[in-house]
């Protein structure tokens, strides 16, 4: 009995999970480099509102936030980049379809022609096509593997593909008009997304500027103008010197909400 057990605990190690694309583990790497280099610039940003070593470090000490947003970035990004290639790989799938090629050759096909707009391989999508194919050699229908993939994917087109995907394997649907429409749809979503990122570029650049001005702005006071700029360092102006860094960090978080976009 034990080393049953033992078998299982064996053979669930040897499975690799698969990628849950809700969430994103930063190496360490990644998180001590974060944490270095955004340490760094608070350290900077400190010392150039205070011209205190003990008060840049405790700036610097807000580092250990970082990476919590930097798993965002990369979050998103991830998910932007998945939604890409889904509607890629649909393009593709429904060319094969609309030729005569079955649903298993289609999704093998997709993966060809995602590797020829991936030539390193590393695609997400080439992964999950991989294992949707896996899957249909080994016999198991295809709906399931991609029911599986919205499961963990967690994406509104990826999910309504799906669905729509197994209703029609159910009831002898048309899947080439499906996979066609469904294309088309993301398609366009994807291109009014462009549109307003293209759109709000320019302002996202010039909120950028702005945000910059003002550590600009001291920074150049402080290198032409030091005398003038002593008052700010003790007392009264401490206290303005950490609520104009309040006022700058909380107009920063307002930018990237007004920003932020959903189609």
């Amino acid at each position: 009995m034990k080393s049953g057990k033992t078998t299982a605990k064996q053979v669930s190690r040897e499975v690799p999970s698969l990628p849950d694309y809700t969430v994103y583990t930063l190496s360490t790497v990644q998180k001590s480099l974060c944490i270095l280099f955004s340490g760094v610039l608070f350290a900077m940003i400190g010392y150039l509102f205070y011209h205190q070593w003990i008060l840049s470090l405790l700036c610097a000490a807000g580092a250990v936030v970082t990476p919590r947003y930097f798993r965002q970035f990369l979050l998103q990004r991830r998910r932007s980049a998945l939604s890409i290639q889904f509607k890629q790989a649909l393009y593709s799938l429904s060319s094969s379809l609309s030729a005569g090629r079955s649903v298993e050759n289609g999704f093998r096909e997709a993966v060809e022609d995602l590797r020829l707009l991936s030539p390193d391989g590393d695609h997400d999508l080439i992964f999950e096509f991989n294992i949707i194919t896996a899957c249909l050699e080994i016999g198991q229908p295809v709906e399931a593997a991609l029911q599986d993939l919205a499961r963990r994917a967690q994406m509104e087109d990826i999910t309504n593909f799906a669905d729509v995907f197994a209703a029609c394997k159910r009831t002898g649907g048309d899947l080439v008009e499906v996979v066609r429409r469904a294309s088309s749809v993301i398609g366009e979503k994807l291109e009014i997304q462009q549109e307003i990122g293209v759109m709000i570029a320019q302002k996202r650049f010039e909120s950028r500027v702005m945000f910059a001005a003002p550590f600009l702005f001291v920074l150049f006071m402080t290198m032409t103008a030091g005398d003038y700029m002593m008052p700010l360092y003790s007392g009264t102006g401490m206290i303005l010197s950490t609520f104009c860094l309040l006022v700058l960090g909380g107009c920063l978080v307002w930018i990237n909400h007004i920003m932020k976009i959903e189609v």
